[in-house]
């Protein structure tokens, strides 16, 4: 029976370390642990909890090893962060689920991602990377503007000021995003059309699109983005609808493309949203997709399209096998 060691980070341990809601927003509940400790042991696999990085470490120092690892850490401190556990586990040559370090790093980095699918050619939004507050009075962008934290997930930093109607408002906006999350600020053009979410699972020329999803805003939600607050509230602020027909054709072409192109692993999570002409243009990627039973993306979308949550963990399972036996 193969062994499988579970790293994750939950939020519960952060906050009672004296950190906030915001800061602690990405990881997980005791409930999405339990969910995929239920599904892989109605594969038959043997897991065992591991715990964060701090953890992992003890064990590997004290002998521990196992036949893979099922990795959902998204790590707490740098900009590299979310690449921390897989390189760890690389150093000790024990495979796991989901993407290498390279990847994970570079998709925490809104800004090199989009340079990434844009050169490969899929369609993305005009942007920058500010450093300074300055450069937000020259960008040579038209308005509306959208800003965010260039490395965040879970929509943190994203809010109702997010969208800047006026230039004249951008500098400091972005001034006040640099000093609340120490780190550059996206601003890219506000695209006004649909805002989609894709489910993808595998890996190259073998990953697949398993559905697409509609993000609508309810009347009493933060307008014109899925914010932070719309997540962590969105029983009453979100509806989530299944997509078919031309709009998921094209959803799933530039979801797939910019997948391939980035070299996500295994299971994960696009975002698209369309400019003024229908276009479903790439906002960014998860690659290490939030998988709480009942309130995730990734898991939502697949129940409105008709497959279980232990179908999802089954497919993610079978990528990464399918890799490492190689």
């Amino acid at each position: 029976m193969l062994s499988l060691g579970l790293t994750y980070d939950l939020r519960a341990d952060y906050l009672a370390q004296g950190w906030g809601e915001e800061e602690t927003a990405e990881f997980d509940r005791p409930d999405t642990v339990e969910g995929i400790e239920e599904a892989l042991a109605n594969l038959g696999y043997r897991t065992e909890r591991i715990g964060n990085i701090f953890s992992l470490v003890k064990a590997l120092n004290g002998g521990r090893r196992w036949d893979m690892v099922f990795n959902i850490c998204e790590g707490f401190a740098g900009m590299g962060r979310e690449a921390q556990v897989p390189a760890l586990l690389d150093a000790y040559s024990i495979p796991y689920t989901f993407s290498d370090p390279l990847v994970l790093a570079l998709c925490l980095h809104k800004g090199l991602t989009k340079t990434i699918v844009r050169a490969a050619g899929v369609p993305t939004p005009d942007f920058r990377v500010l450093q300074d507050p300055e450069e937000a009075k020259s960008l040579g962008l038209p308005s509306p503007l959208f800003i965010k934290p260039v490395a965040e997930g879970t929509g943190k930093g994203i809010t109702a000021l997010s969208k800047v109607e006026e230039s004249a408002l951008l500098p400091e906006r972005v001034e006040a995003m640099l000093q609340r999350f120490n780190q550059p600020v996206l601003v890219e053009t506000f695209l006004p059309g649909r805002e989609f979410t894709v489910g993808l699972v595998g890996t190259g020329k073998e990953a697949r699109v398993l559905g697409v999803m509609e993000i609508l805003l309810r009347d009493g939600a933060e307008k014109d983005a899925y914010t932070f607050e719309n997540k962590e509230n969105f029983q009453g602020r979100v509806n989530y609808e299944a997509v078919g027909g031309k709009e998921a054709e094209l959803c799933a072409e530039v979801a797939l493309k910019a997948w391939r192109a980035l070299g996500c692993r295994d299971g994960g999570r696009l975002d698209l949203r369309m400019d003024e002409r229908g276009i479903p243009n790439f906002l960014e990627v998860n690659p290490l997709a939030g998988l709480n039973p009942t309130i995730s993306d990734l898991p939502i979308l697949c129940g409105l399209h008709g497959i279980s949550y232990q179908s999802l963990v089954e497919m993610i399972m079978e990528s990464a096998l399918k890799r490492v036996s190689r």
